[in-house]
């Protein structure tokens, strides 16, 4: 019998690749290296249920109750809660716990999409925060705190504030002066820290500064993806209550709303294992991680024609952001295909690679050494003309947020169509179009379609990329307006 997922894993595992993509574990050889090999052998007898003595996720008394307590002790905060429906389960959760029905919410325009599930959940409604942009690399930048200022001044009636920091590619926008905005307009402030699971503890261990981890700038709840960065599985996180801003009793209500029924007890063991490596192994293996992003960056510096984002103040450095002036697909498969490094996503010419826990030199140095052979040997546009020029694939990126912010918003559409791409410039959307990765929304429901926008996606979908909302023969929904 085939078993097509089941292959495809031993077959990728065999290859031992060298993985610069989530989760941050980066395979079996940290848990082992740490001491859990048992762990690895009887993980289908260790996969059970809310057996006696295994406690309840959602009436946590026990060994859960045990975990959550260690996470918040561990980051500092007033409670945390184990997730097992990953980050966009707790963004799901925190918005209907902050944000009344059919309120609103003043949220980041690059939001990912879990928080336009929660607006569509909730009924509320968006007023949107638009990103700086950072035209040089051609990524989306921080959310400004004037913007949020301006934003509360103008709708009072808001109830929340929501942004990503870091953001996919580790901007951090400044938490600690939009908290205290959030707190003078006596606000609730949620920041989606999916990607920085691990700035508390750089900034515990390490010698050179991350941004500051918005559990201690300020945010009321922050959600963290662990497996991203750190050492539990895929789809495992924790949510953070850090105030009295919302009530914990109605947050717990929301988390058992979105959450499974039927939790993991993998999962949630990865949670613990994750947490007894921070506890006991923290300070060693996060010197070992800053080392090896030194040493990336100090290489890197010598490489010519390699054009990079630096250790910057307000970047989370662990994200490798840099460019060879060659198609991201072209250089994502020319990575791996002949050194098996398999990179986290490309925007236009820019590529990102995603260090995490279980990173070693060795794989820092391969990936080093590929980006060396690379540069010596093609011509910036070489792989890349096949496709589009670098220059085009620039401005590609650099366009991807502007064209979010000059689109015309209206109602959500109540009757919906499937409309070709072709036909759909002036229309208005009636389901959000979300190039992944970063998962984050080009066209929300409501906003209208133009031809810059339809280019781009046309675009997308024609280099190979995947755009969720588009179907096979090219169709969207569109929509009329409510009323």
């Amino acid at each position: 019998m085939k078993t097509p997922i089941h292959d495809f894993l031993l077959e990728h595992a065999a290859k031992n690749p060298v993985s610069f993509h989530m989760p941050g574990h980066k395979g079996s050889a940290l848990y082992r290296r740490l001491g859990y090999s048992t762990f690895l052998e009887r993980m289908v007898d260790c996969d059970v249920t809310e057996i006696v003595g295994a406690d309840n996720l959602f009436q946590a008394e026990g060994i859960i109750k045990e975990a959550q307590d260690r996470y918040a002790k561990l980051y500092g905060v007033q409670k945390s809660y184990l997730l097992i429906n990953g980050t966009s389960g707790g963004i799901i959760a925190a918005v209907l716990a902050a944000v009344p029905r059919g309120g609103k919410l003043i949220m980041a325009r690059n939001s990912h999409k879990s928080v336009f599930n929660a607006l569509n959940l909730a009924g509320a409604k968006p007023v949107y925060a638009y990103p700086d942009l950072l035209g040089e690399h051609g990524i989306s930048g921080p959310i400004s705190p004037k913007q949020i200022e301006e934003l509360l001044a103008s709708n009072p009636d808001a109830h929340a504030v929501i942004l990503p920091s870091p953001n996919y590619y580790g901007v951090c926008s400044d938490i600690e002066a939009i908290a205290a905005i959030t707190r003078k307009y006596q606000k609730v402030l949620i920041v989606d820290e999916a990607h920085g699971a691990h700035l508390a503890f750089f900034n515990r261990y390490g010698t050179r500064p991350m941004p500051k981890a918005a559990e201690h700038a300020g945010a009321d709840i922050v959600i963290a993806s662990v497996h991203k960065t750190l050492a539990s599985f895929t789809q495992s996180a924790v949510l953070h209550l850090t105030s009295d801003r919302v009530d914990a009793s109605l947050l717990e209500d929301k988390l058992q709303c979105v959450e499974s029924t039927s939790p993991s007890y993998l999962l949630m063991a990865s949670l613990d294992i994750n947490a007894s490596i921070l506890e006991e192994r923290g300070a060693r293996l996060f010197a070992e991680w800053e080392e090896n992003l030194n040493f990336f960056y100090e290489q890197a510096a010598k490489i010519k024609g390699l054009r990079f984002i630096g250790q910057e103040e307000g970047m989370d450095w662990s994200k490798l952001n840099f460019s060879l002036g060659i198609h991201g697909a072209a250089l994502e498969q020319t990575l791996i295909e002949e050194y098996g490094v398999f990179i986290e996503l490309y925007t236009g010419d820019m590529v990102m690679c995603m260090t995490g826990i279980g990173n070693t030199r060795a794989h820092i140095e391969k990936l080093v050494n590929a980006l060396g052979d690379i540069a010596a040997r093609e011509k910036p546009d070489d792989a890349a003309s096949a496709l589009q020029t670098a220059d085009q694939e620039k401005e590609r990126g650099e366009n991807l947020f502007s064209l979010s912010t000059r689109a015309e918003i209206f109602e959500v559409p109540t009757v919906k169509r499937r409309t070709p791409l072709s036909e759909a410039d002036g229309l208005i959307c009636a389901s959000s179009i979300i190039p992944y990765p970063p998962g984050i929304p080009l066209v929300c429901p409501g906003e209208k379609l133009n031809a810059d926008t339809i280019r781009y996606i046309k675009r997308a979908r024609e280099l190979g990329e995947k755009v969720i909302g588009v179907n096979e023969n090219g169709e969207i929904l569109t929509g009329t307006p409510a009323g």
